[in-house]
């Protein structure tokens, strides 16, 4: 059998499927223009609700103002090399400081690419002789993570803290023969349901058990919080959390990400990425262009109040026109309907042709069959009047939805 005989079968499935009726649109669509809530699309603006810029530091003027004077600095060539070689400077180095002292742990180390320093973090913490517990729902850069691993490893469902005791608790039995350890991993906030990790349930369990507390918080950081340290900050355990996983590419707007940690977990890490000792290091404009980012953060709390306010009145908006959207208490906004994956793409040609709104929708196999999501994801560039504008789209996909209106064959959207 040839290698390549395989590919057309998998094609057929999964997001492959997708490719033969709407590649450019469903799939690798391309929105022009600056980043923001009205950007072009295939020749007329749309309202979009697709980007995870939370705090609009995308195209502030400050960051694009920090990110020219960078480039026109350093060039993006430098520094050359891996960072534990030749890709060292003090920028990375102040970088790492200041990021630390923002989330409040001992140390931090700079990743050129959250999803790779994740899933290396989770590669060199872990051997043979381990047990990784994580949530069902965890995002495919520590599904990915515990492939490289060599640790047993065992699911609880989403935010079950039942199952999760009754994992502890097989997994101390098993770490009791072989000498090793155990690490829960979970997420601040789940990217596609809207909610949040049970981190003060799953950290009042350590009085219990032996275990350490990884937390991707992505979508957390920067957002979460009264100092947007994070959903650990949210709910007051931001020092329970012995792994802290964050990246930029949400309220920073950028690439990359950073681990943050007791300074000897950190040290470890720093020698033993691999994702990190053979690739090359961060850019050196991105570096200060991030350094400007966090100072935004830290000191304009306005722009989080923006985003929260937009994201309560678009929130409260849906529910009031009866609308589900399951349990929330983040940005992230999943608007639940029932239709066919045939009726998703009419939903989204409607919503962009006719109402000139870019909302993602989730089908199967991200979601249950039967089950539609159309997610939201508020900025603090949006408006009011971008909200009340899509609850009347919202609205009237709704109507065509119930009444048929979508029960056709495929639509053309290429």
């Amino acid at each position: 059998m040839d290698i390549f005989d395989k590919i057309d079968r998998r094609m057929q499935t999964d997001l492959g499927q997708y490719a033969a009726v709407g590649h450019g649109y469903l799939t690798f669509p391309k929105l022009e223009g600056e980043i923001g809530p009205h950007m072009s699309y295939r020749g007329k603006q749309l309202l979009n609700w697709s980007l995870n810029d939370y705090l609009g530091l995308a195209n502030h003027p400050e960051i694009r103002k920090a990110d020219a004077e960078g480039a026109a600095k350093y060039g993006f060539a430098a520094p050359m090399g891996a960072r534990m070689l030749t890709g060292n400077t003090n920028l990375h180095e102040q970088l790492d400081r200041e990021l630390a002292a923002f989330v409040g742990k001992e140390d931090a180390y700079l990743l050129n690419f959250g999803y790779m320093g994740c899933m290396s973090a989770i590669q060199a913490l872990t051997d043979r002789k381990d047990v990784i517990i994580y949530d069902q729902l965890c995002h495919a850069c520590i599904i990915d993570g515990m492939m490289l691993s060599l640790a047993k490893r065992f699911v609880f469902a989403h935010n079950n803290i039942q199952q999760l005791e009754d994992r502890l608790e097989k997994a101390q039995r098993i770490v009791e023969e072989t000498g090793g350890g155990i690490l829960v991993i979970t997420e601040g906030v789940f990217g596609m349901k809207g909610d949040t990790g049970r981190l003060d349930q799953i950290a009042a369990l350590k009085s219990k058990y032996r275990f350490r507390l990884f937390v991707d918080d992505a979508h957390g950081f920067g957002v979460m919080g009264k100092k947007g340290q994070g959903t650990g900050e949210h709910y007051g355990v931001q020092d329970q959390i012995d792994v802290l996983f964050d990246t930029f590419a949400k309220s920073m707007a950028m690439i990359g990400g950073f681990l943050a940690g007791e300074k000897k977990v950190i040290s470890y890490l720093r020698y033993n990425l691999r994702s990190q000792i053979y690739a090359k290091s961060m850019p050196l404009p991105l570096a200060h262009g991030a350094l400007k980012r966090l100072d935004m953060l830290r000191s304009m709390p306005e722009l989080r109040e923006k985003l929260w306010s937009i994201t309560h009145a678009i929130q409260n908006g849906l529910r009031e026109r009866g609308f589900h959207l399951g349990e929330l208490n983040t940005p992230v906004t999943p608007v639940y309907m029932q239709g066919t994956d045939t009726e998703a793409m009419h939903i989204v040609q409607d919503l962009r042709e006719n109402h000139d709104i870019f909302a993602s929708a989730v089908t199967y196999p991200v979601v249950e069959k039967g089950v539609i999501i159309l997610r939201i994801i508020p900025t603090a560039s949006h408006t009011l009047d971008d909200v009340n504008r899509t609850l009347e789209a919202f609205s009237a996909i709704r109507h065509n939805l119930q009444t048929g209106a979508y029960v056709d064959k495929v639509p053309q959207l290429g």
